[in-house]
């Protein structure tokens, strides 16, 4: 399998506004982050669907997962926090822990083809920032 574009940032080939980083996982803004608060929190182990990852791996995921939601909650509080866990769109596991006040929020698509506020990213991610 080719490297993914997560690989990539977690190789540090590729820059990311981060949120969090540990042994086993690292949490990025997307570049078109919806809602209040967007975060994926991604495994550093390439591998294309959560079914497939290791126990480890995916108990790393998923404590990663609540931290971030627990931040999102504390700096912004959302009415809701919730995950979508997809996975079309790269062929590695990713998270998307979400704050959301309307259901609309939480379903909301952008427009992958804009360019991503870079200003905006940054300053959510220095926000949540686990420094």
């Amino acid at each position: 399998m080719a490297e993914s574009v997560f690989t990539k940032i977690i190789k540090g080939e590729l820059p990311a506004h981060k949120v969090y980083e540990d042994e086993r996982t690292i949490a990025i803004i997307p570049l078109h982050p919806i809602a209040k608060a967007h975060v994926l929190v991604i495994p550093k182990t390439q591998i294309d669907q959560f079914i497939d990852l290791p126990d480890e791996d995916y108990q790393a995921v998923m404590a990663t997962v609540k931290k971030v939601g627990q931040r999102i909650n504390e700096k912004l509080q959302p009415k809701r926090v919730g995950l979508q866990v997809v996975g079309l769109d790269v062929p590695h596991v990713h998270v998307h822990v979400i704050g959301f006040d309307t259901l609309k929020q939480y379903r909301e698509h952008p427009d992958p083809s804009s360019p991503p506020d870079e200003e905006k990213n940054a300053a959510l991610a220095k926000l949540l920032a686990f420094s």
